[in-house]
């Protein structure tokens, strides 16, 4: 999953937070919906604008920002 086709940070969008592209959207939201026990079925239902891979951008987006903090000389 190449999540930087789908995942943007803009200063002007939601405090530059990371956000699904062309959403106000944010990793975190999704992060935390998924957290929160709501299945991906359950998010597309509640955001049609969404895809799954906008859900797995996420947690692709995730898993890369966790290696770089892992292991930050890399």
């Amino acid at each position: 999953m190449d999540w930087q086709e789908r995942i943007t940070v803009d200063s002007t969008t939601r405090s530059g937070k990371p956000c699904i592209k062309g959403t106000r959207i944010t990793v975190y939201d999704i992060l935390e919906y998924l957290a929160g026990g709501m299945t991906e079925a359950d998010i597309l239902e509640d955001f049609p604008d969404l895809s799954g891979d906008d859900i797995r951008a996420c947690l692709a987006f995730a898993a890369a920002r966790e290696r770089r903090l892992s292991n930050p000389a890399a």
